[in-house]
C-alpha cells in the first residue's frame, strides 16, 4: 500500500476512483431502515430509480454542483438522565451514501496511519477489542495495578475546530474533490425545530463521516502526540486507549500520572477543545493491599473508573488471584432500563407475542454488548427489570389491572423459554 510506504505523502488524485460501481458499494453499506433526513427520502423511494439517483449523485460530486443540505437534529437521552440529552444530527440518504464512499477512499489511507491505540470506528475493530487491550496491558504489564487518567472532553463533537482539521487533513489527502465535500458538509446547516443554524465548529454526531474525521483530528491532537513526545519524557511506561473521543491514559507511578494531568487540558486547549474539571480524574487501580481488607486503611482503597459502558474493577477470580472485571455502568443501565420501559408503555396496545419478540431482540442487543465474563449479576438484574416494566404496562393496557403475579408468569411460561445457563435472558 502506497501510504503506508510513503506515510509523508499528501495524495492529490483520489476521486477518480469514484465510479458509478463504487457508489453502488457505498449504497450498499448505507444502513437503508435509518431515520429519514431534511428532505424525507428514505431508501425504498431513492431505490425507484437508483442507477439514474446514483448517477446524478456521482456528476453533481465531481463536478463540485453537489450542495449538502442541512441535517435534521434531534436530541436522545445521555446517560441514565431523564433530562439531559445528547444532540444527534441526521443526514438526508444521498448525504449518506456520498459520505459513505468518501470514507471508503479515506480509509485506505488513514488506516495506515492509525495507532493501534484507536479502537474506534475502524474496520476490524470494536469496543470490546479495546477493553480487553486496557485489561490486558493491566494485568500482564502491571499487575499490581497502576495510576488510571480518566479524562472527559467537553462536546467534542460539537467543539471540533474545522481549521485545525482541515490543517490535519491536507497533510495526507490535497484532492480538492474530497476536500471541498468535506468542507460542504462541515459548513451544512443544522435544522431543528424548522430554524436553520450555522454552527462555526463542531461536526454532528450521526453522520457517516463524522467517525473518521473525529479519528483524524484526534490522531494528530492526542494519539501521535502521546506516543511521540509523552511517553518519551515519562520515567515509566503509560499506554493510551481511545474509542472516538472516550479514552483514558495508565501510567505506572503517581509523579508521572500528574504530569499527564497537569499537561492534558493544556494540549487541547491549543486546538480549541477543554476537558471537563470534575470528570476528568485521576484514579489509583490496583487490588486492594491486605490493610484494606482488613479495613485498616480507608483511604487506601481501590479506585473504579468507567469505560465504554463499563465499570472496571478489581476482583478475585476463582483461582484466587486478583484480576480486572467489568459491569454494566450505573448511567448505562439506568439508561437500559429507561428505554425498555419507554418502549413498553408506547408499544403496550400490541400484541403479546409481537411484544415478546421485540423484547428478545432488545435483551439480544443488550446481551451482546454487556454479556461479558464476570457481568451475570447485572444482567440477571436488568431481565429483572425488563420483567418488572414489562407486567406494569400491560397492567395498564386497560383499567381493570388484572395483570396480577400469577397471570405474568403464567403469561412468561407460554410465551417465553426457560434461561439458559449464561442467563442471557427468560424469552430467547
Amino acid at each position: 500500500m502506497l501510504a503506508k510506504q510513503s506515510p509523508e505523502m499528501a495524495f492529490t488524485s483520489l476521486a477518480y476512483l469514484m465510479d458509478i460501481d463504487w457508489l453502488k458499494e457505498a449504497y450498499r453499506r448505507t444502513r437503508k431502515d435509518g431515520a429519514v433526513g431534511v428532505d424525507g427520502v428514505n431508501a425504498e423511494q431513492y431505490e425507484q430509480d437508483l442507477e439514474n439517483n446514483l448517477q446524478s449523485l456521482l456528476d453533481r460530486a465531481k463536478s463540485g454542483d453537489y450542495q449538502a443540505p442541512p441535517v435534521r437534529r434531534v436530541h436522545i437521552p445521555k446517560g441514565g438522565s431523564t433530562t439531559e440529552t445528547r444532540p444527534l444530527g441526521i443526514p438526508t440518504l444521498e448525504d449518506k451514501i456520498l459520505q459513505r464512499a468518501v470514507v471508503m477512499l479515506l480509509e485506505a489511507i488513514y488506516e495506515q496511519d492509525f495507532l493501534d491505540c484507536s479502537c474506534g470506528f475502524r474496520p476490524g475493530r470494536s469496543a470490546h477489542q479495546a477493553l480487553d487491550s486496557f485489561r490486558e496491558q493491566t494485568m500482564n504489564c502491571w499487575p499490581r495495578g497502576s495510576m488510571v487518567l480518566e479524562v472527559d472532553i467537553r462536546k467534542f463533537f460539537d467543539n471540533l475546530d474545522h481549521q485545525y482539521l482541515r490543517q490535519f487533513l491536507r497533510l495526507r489527502v490535497r484532492d480538492g474533490v474530497l476536500l471541498r465535500l468535506i468542507d460542504k458538509w462541515l459548513k451544512a446547516g443544522v435544522m431543528e425545530g424548522g430554524d436553520v443554524s450555522y454552527p462555526d465548529a463542531g461536526s454532528p454526531q450521526g453522520g457517516v463521516i463524522s467517525p473518521l474525521i473525529s479519528n483524524v483530528f484526534l490522531h494528530y491532537v492526542l494519539d501521535q502526540w502521546f506516543e511521540q513526545e509523552v511517553k518519551p519524557r515519562l520515567t515509566e511506561n503509560a499506554f493510551l486507549i481511545r474509542y472516538a473521543d472516550d479514552f483514558v491514559i495508565g501510567l505506572r507511578n503517581q509523579r508521572d500520572a500528574a504530569r499527564v494531568m497537569e499537561v492534558i487540558p493544556k494540549r487541547f486547549g491549543k486546538y480549541g477543545l477543554t476537558v471537563h474539571p470534575t470528570k476528568t480524574k485521576l484514579v489509583l487501580f490496583r487490588p486492594p493491599s491486605s490493610r484494606t481488607k482488613k479495613g485498616n486503611s480507608p483511604d487506601d482503597r481501590p479506585g473504579t473508573f468507567d469505560l465504554l459502558g463499563f465499570t472496571h474493577y478489581w476482583a478475585v477470580s476463582r483461582k484466587g488471584h486478583w484480576v480486572v472485571k467489568l459491569k454494566t455502568a450505573a448511567d448505562r443501565f439506568t439508561r437500559a432500563v429507561c428505554s425498555i420501559d419507554r418502549w413498553c408503555r408506547d408499544n403496550r396496545h400490541l400484541p403479546i407475542a409481537e411484544q415478546q419478540q421485540k423484547l428478545n431482540q432488545k435483551l439480544r442487543g443488550h446481551y451482546a454488548y454487556y454479556g461479558v465474563t464476570g457481568n451475570s449479576k447485572a444482567f440477571a438484574r436488568f431481565l429483572w427489570e425488563v420483567e418488572l416494566r414489562w407486567r406494569k404496562w400491560l397492567n395498564r393496557r386497560n383499567n381493570i389491572r388484572s395483570m396480577t403475579w400469577q397471570k405474568f408468569c403464567a403469561l412468561l411460561r407460554r410465551f417465553c423459554t426457560q434461561r439458559n445457563r449464561d442467563l442471557r435472558n427468560r424469552m430467547l
